[in-house]
């Protein structure tokens, strides 16, 4: 599996902003989240911002299902390990409430830093 070197962090990891999940240095790979709250602490650890949502995006966000938690093994979500192995067919099969984001925009800023 192909890693994603590291990139600086130019913003913060505050609510709404999207990042790459990441286990280390130059650890990313296709992971991605949303933070649903500030966690500036990611910062220090390298997590690099690269997007974030507009126009009621996290109207949307707080709409997915969110009973399972965090994934296994801390939470009772799903197991990374068995995604990348069985696909869907595991998540719709244990996860019948997951909820799946099936579309998003890429909106680009005038080159300084405005949508």
């Amino acid at each position: 599996e192909r890693k994603i070197l590291d990139d600086p962090v130019m913003e913060s990891n505050t609510k709404g902003t999207i990042s790459f999940a990441t286990s280390g240095e130059d650890s990313r790979t296709t992971q991605m989240f949303i933070n649903l709250v500030d966690n500036e602490n990611l910062d220090d650890m390298k997590f690099s911002p690269f997007g974030k949502l507009v126009d009621g995006g996290m109207d949307v966000v707080n709409q997915i299902y969110s009973g399972y938690g965090e994934g296994a093994p801390s939470g009772k979500g799903p197991e990374q390990g068995r995604i990348q192995n069985e696909g869907n067919r595991y998540l719709k099969r244990e996860f019948p409430k997951l909820s799946y984001i099936t579309s998003v925009k890429r909106l680009l800023n005038d080159g300084n830093g405005e949508l």
